[in-house]
């Protein structure tokens, strides 16, 4: 398995490590200099059952100290009072600028970890160890640290780079069938906004994806993987390009709002992808042929059910409170075509219940 490496200004700043276990993590923490550092596992408690205590074990007496922090597992726990209980304990351990916490979970997990690394003593190394699909394909790569505030997502947050993204590919196999797909969410995006070779290549290869070939899936990973180092090499901050990325996320976000975060966030993102594609076909930048090809594509990873008394209204409103808007105009990613995405500052609230009123009539099943 071939590694990756994340540059910032031409320089490499981290390095992408595949594997099929987690045997090789102590040896890449020692080679970063922890060796005489005290580390912090940052987990959550469906993750710590599965995989906690066998590296504590593998890692227990190469370092200074280690030690846990275990939060519950879910977006609910992605929140400034969890953040404040892990800020107690590496106080009370006494981690100093030198010491590094390890992410070792999904999505909540890492960009809480993340965040707290940016944030205690002005900023503390970290290390992200992805263990869900859509951790692993998007959100451990690129710096985008943050939590949850009042219910709106992702509205406290830094950007804090890890020092190495270590990838387990065999976690895989121990997820839930609404993991893997909530993952694909992220992966489709990917090649919509920036590779049609690759959205077709997702779409010939559903079989094979769907039952988890490893080989497959370290195919399927790390071009998601190059996809998403490319853009962010190009834009670290998103000030431009990178924005690209939240193709399907406004009214992706805005339906995991309304819907108390009982769907997956990737789940919601595959029906913002939807939403998006009729938008885009709406405002003429796309063929109905194309249209199709990219909502066929997209239902091979997943059909969700939105409820037929959902407020469309409110989930529109929702949008406006995006951390993506601008004053009142929300920055919108459409599709000219299939691998090329471009932001549309245009998109009216009208726009939006035209294509969620289709959903309903055409997709919701």
């Amino acid at each position: 398995m071939k590694d990756l490496v994340v540059h910032r200004d031409n320089k490499p700043i981290y390095n992408i490590v595949y594997s099929d276990s987690f045997d090789e993590l102590p040896d890449l923490l020692i080679d970063l200099g922890y060796s005489n550092r005290k580390i912090c596992i940052v987990t959550e408690t469906n993750v710590a059952s599965l995989y906690l205590d066998a590296i504590l074990l593998s890692v227990k007496d190469k370092f200074a100290s280690v030690t846990a922090f275990t939060f519950p597992e879910g977006e609910a726990s992605k929140n400034l009072d969890v953040v404040r209980d892990l800020y107690e304990k590496l106080i009370q351990e006494k981690f100093d600028r030198k010491d590094v916490l390890v992410a070792l979970g999904g999505g909540v997990v890492g960009d809480l970890t993340g965040f707290t690394a940016a944030t205690y003593l002005r900023g503390i190394d970290f290390v992200q160890v992805p263990t869900s699909l859509l951790s692993q394909v998007d959100s451990s790569i690129g710096g985008k640290t943050g939590v949850d505030f009042d219910s709106y997502k992702n509205m406290v947050g830094a950007f804090h780079m890890p020092k190495l993204v270590y990838i387990n590919l065999s976690a895989i196999l121990t997820l839930a069938d609404r993991q893997f797909v909530s993952g694909m969410g992220e992966i489709v995006k990917h090649g919509l906004i920036k590779d049609s070779d690759y959205f077709k290549w997702l779409s010939d290869n559903e079989k094979a994806i769907n039952s988890r070939q490893i080989d497959v899936l370290y195919e399927m990973v790390r071009t998601s993987n190059i996809i998403k180092k490319n853009v962010v090499e190009n834009d670290p901050t998103e000030q431009g390009e990178r924005a690209l990325l939240n193709f399907g996320h406004t009214l992706g976000h805005a339906i995991e709002k309304y819907m108390d975060f009982q769907f997956m966030h990737g789940e919601c993102i595959l029906v913002g992808c939807v939403l998006a594609t009729i938008i885009s076909y709406n405002k003429g930048k796309i063929s109905i042929l194309e249209k199709n090809v990219i909502i066929d594509g997209i239902r091979k990873y997943g059909h969700f059910t939105l409820p037929e008394s959902m407020d469309i209204d409110k989930v529109i409103a929702y949008t406006h409170n995006d951390k993506k808007a601008v004053g009142n105009t929300i920055k919108f990613i459409l599709l000219k075509k299939i691998g090329e995405a471009y932001i549309d500052m245009n998109v009216s609230d009208d726009d939006m219940r035209q294509a969620m009123y289709e959903y309903f009539a055409n997709y919701n099943e």
